[in-house]
């Protein structure tokens, strides 16, 4: 490892160099983001759906526990109840045995408030009752609503797996493509500002080519003198309108390994007899 970096810092690349190197990258760049692509929004999905579900069982755990201290309350008012009924039958029975009204009054003024005690304890019970009924549906759907999501939820981690599997190979080669370019660079200040306009440009295009005296990226017209610099190859200069590293399209196709267009040429005699012609 410390040979490689040795070798890398023995000997700083030309501008031509670097993008050359810079075109490649992004053009293995561009490849694994066309394989990305090919997953479309499904991973997204996946994240949501999988969100979905936590959020579904915390509801269904807090359901749970609701339910738990409904019953709780239950058994307290279903106690009061009875305490109240025995203090009921006591107080009943000790009327039978009072020496004076003001006695009786008093046993009586008990029962009547024992009595307010069940009935307020009845209804609390009918009120947690509807509740728990209410909890109890809520929990059903919940449920039904769980087992619905984790079906879709398995089928979409299917469909991711597939196209997952099926790229896999080809993702795996390009990155380490992309690594081994990167390995090249004895520019670290270029490779991150390569990396920066890749993050921020929207359809990830860090370098791109002139097209019809034009950027590549953000089609804004590129004055004449700043082509002939691009072609020169002596400096980085990038897109004053969107950022972009600008190379000529001689350079774009010679990493391509496409062969450049060349003019017919006319044979001699042609050229002669069209001269002649349009002397006469």
């Amino acid at each position: 490892m410390a040979t490689k970096k040795a070798e890398k810092e023995a000997r700083e690349l030309t501008v031509e160099e670097k993008l050359r190197l810079l075109f490649k990258l992004q053009t293995v760049s561009t490849e694994i983001d066309r394989i990305r692509n090919l997953r479309g929004e499904l991973p997204l999905e996946v994240q949501d759906m999988e969100d979905e579900l936590a959020g579904k069982q915390t509801r269904l755990d807090k359901i749970a526990e609701e339910t738990a201290h409904m019953k709780a309350a239950l058994t307290k008012f279903q106690h009061e109840i009875e305490t109240a009924q025995a203090e009921i039958e006591r107080d009943q029975e000790r009327q039978n045995n009072v020496h004076n009204s003001r006695e009786y009054d008093d046993l009586n003024k008990q029962i009547e408030y024992s009595g307010l005690v069940i009935e307020a304890a009845k209804k609390h019970i009918n009120d947690i009752n509807e509740s728990l009924q209410a909890k109890a549906q809520d929990k059903e759907e919940t449920q039904t609503l769980i087992a619905n999501r984790k079906e879709d939820l398995e089928a979409k981690k299917a469909e991711l797996q597939t196209i997952i599997a099926e790229t896999k190979a080809d993702e795996d080669k390009l990155r380490a493509e992309s690594n081994a370019i990167e390995e090249q660079f004895n520019d670290d200040y270029l490779l991150t500002a390569f990396r920066r306009i890749r993050k921020n440009a929207r359809n990830g295009l860090a370098v791109v080519t002139i097209d019809r005296d034009a950027c590549g990226g953000c089609f804004n017209k590129i004055p004449a003198q700043r082509q002939l610099d691009i072609r020169q190859r002596k400096k980085v200069i990038v897109c004053e309108y969107c950022g972009r590293i600008l190379v000529d399209k001689e350079l774009h196709d010679e990493v391509l390994g496409i062969a450049p267009e060349k003019a017919a040429e006319e044979p001699k005699a042609e050229k002669k007899t069209r001269k002649k012609a349009a002397a006469k």
